[in-house]
């Protein structure tokens, strides 16, 4: 077997059976990655306005998003005690370890790809992931989400966790207990993850972080599915699903970018996981994202699934002919205004946001740890069509801890961590609704993100706090009744409805589905929490 690059030879690729590669290509650099995957034919470059050329253009074939169904748990001592099993699809041991044979296997003959990468910006709680791959832009994109060790950092890296991704594998569902010919496969005890039957990038990137999930709660650490942001040394985190606008309200100029996506609260102040962004560019403008979408003209970036045109290269992020889901990943320092440590203080301010198509939320409400608590572990929004395939009208949808797939752990034990940090360093807890205002989706508008801006800048400057409040009557919550900049009609979500009879229905519909989804936690909080819920009445 042929090895190029700087490697740690005691902990190489023997110890992962990997020895009957034909090669493993170790720790290569941007411009190396993209001149390999070029030289395979794994990809194009991209019109773009860097001298070397625009950003990597791939494509993944039939897998577009991760495989959900296909991904399992090692079910042994460690895990069985530890792990939220109605969350987490269970394999067996010794389907785990034919699996791994079959993979080391497959690898015999083949030239690989291998990345020594951190998990985390702090020290204290990082993780060393070595990451084996068969595709070179794979290797490119996690070098782009991952953070990268220094050369005297890879000298002495010693891994915590190992990822084998290789998409031409395919699964045996009789031999290695899945359902297809895909499988994502984690094995807590041994600290290793297969990923095969897929070329979906973010299968690794979530690899890492589902790790994370799993083993920082241990130490006192609360893993997020979160962006942050800070000013004057004031930390600001941002919980929510995808399309309520959680990069793009973190995405501000005037605020230093910790992250956009993972985190960590540790006694240290926060942490962010990764070393890059994975943004969403469907319908991207340069107008009303400029920072996002100068990545998109970068070298070193990787353009998924976005349409090219076959002539000038151009993107068009207008076009979804082949997903919803097309994406950029980018270092972080493509950002002008990112942290360069990827760390903060506490936060003095937590924002859950929700895209409530049902028009019944206030537009912003103050809430006290053990709603946050309750919302937290609610993680509620709205999909509406045109967000995913397959979504009609607009559908009510619950993650609890606003990441459920990457929860390995009961969601109570995020929940009670982050009520606990909550109390100790005093940050102010609200809900944004950036969905909808005036009636239902279909009916009423989006929610004005002007208004929404300034509400924001009124909680994370201190000023909201003086506001005069009110009581939301069907969820308990504290609702300004005016803020400087903003329409004091905006604020009062039954106003703003002419049908005032249609909004009561509405808002005994969603406050019916709030309790209902939560019946899943009653035993596993406490009563402060259970008080928290909206009122049924």
């Amino acid at each position: 077997m042929q090895q190029t690059g700087p490697r740690n030879a005691a902990n190489g690729p023997a110890s992962h059976g990997l020895d009957q590669a034909a090669s493993i290509t170790w720790n290569l650099k941007e411009d190396a990655l993209i001149a390999l995957a070029l030289e395979r034919g794994e990809g194009q470059i991209a019109a773009g306005d860097d001298e070397k050329g625009g950003p990597l253009h791939v494509m993944t074939g039939k897998h577009t998003g991760r495989s959900a169904t296909d991904k399992y748990l090692v079910r042994d001592a460690e895990t069985e005690h530890n792990a939220w099993w109605d969350n987490n699809q269970a394999m067996k041991p010794e389907h785990f370890d034919a699996l791994f044979e079959d993979f080391q296997k497959h690898a015999a003959g083949r030239d690989l790809i291998a990345q020594d990468l951190f998990g985390g910006a702090d020290p204290d709680y990082r993780v060393g992931a070595r990451i084996y791959l068969e595709l070179a832009w794979h290797g490119l994109f996690i070098r782009n989400l991952l953070r990268r060790p220094s050369k005297v950092e890879l000298e002495t890296f010693v891994p915590d966790m190992t990822i084998i991704n290789l998409p031409s594998f395919k699964a045996d569902p009789a031999r290695h207990g899945c359902r297809s010919e895909t499988v994502i496969a984690v094995n807590m005890t041994k600290k290793i993850v297969l990923i095969g039957g897929t070329s979906y990038a973010g299968e690794t990137k979530k690899s890492v972080f589902g790790y994370l999930n799993y083993i920082l709660p241990a130490k006192g650490v609360m893993p997020m599915h979160c962006s942050a942001n800070k000013a004057d040394g004031e930390t600001a985190l941002f919980f929510g699903l995808s399309g309520t606008g959680k990069t793009t309200l973190s995405s501000d100029a005037s605020r230093t970018l910790i992250g956009d996506d993972e985190h960590g609260w540790s006694d240290n102040g926060i942490f962010n996981f990764e070393g890059g962004c994975y943004a969403k560019t469907i319908r991207l403008s340069k107008q009303a994202e400029p920072e996002i979408y100068g990545t998109t003209r970068r070298w070193g970036s990787v353009l998924e699934n976005v349409v090219l045109d076959p002539e000038t290269k151009e993107p068009d992020f207008d076009d979804a002919t082949h997903t919803e889901n097309t994406r950029v990943a980018y270092p972080i320092d493509f950002i002008d205004n990112a942290s360069e440590t990827g760390t903060a203080p506490h936060p003095k301010t937590i924002i859950m946001l929700t895209a409530d198509a049902s028009g019944v939320l206030p537009p912003i409400a103050r809430m006290t740890p053990a709603q946050a608590m309750y919302h937290f572990l609610s993680g509620y929004t709205a999909k509406v069509a045109g967000t995913e395939k397959g979504v009609k009208g607009a559908q009510a949808t619950f993650s609890t801890c606003f990441g459920a797939p990457f929860m390995p752990r009961h969601p109570t034990e995020y929940g009670n961590l982050l009520c606990d940090k909550i109390d100790r360093h005093g940050a102010s807890c609200w809900l944004v609704n950036t969905g909808w205002t005036g009636g239902a989706y279909g009916v009423g508008e989006r929610m004005p993100i002007a208004a929404t801006r300034a509400l924001l800048r009124a909680a994370l400057d201190g000023s909201l706090n003086d506001a005069e409040f009110r009581t939301d009557a069907n969820f308990g919550l504290a609702v300004p009744v005016s803020v400087p900049g903003v329409d004091d009609a905006l604020l009062d979500p039954r106003g703003t409805w002419e049908d005032k009879a249609a909004y009561d229905a509405a808002a005994k519909d969603l406050v019916e589905k709030f309790i209902a989804n939560f019946e899943k936690f009653e035993e596993k909080v406490d009563g402060v929490v259970r008080q928290a819920a909206p009122s049924a009445a």
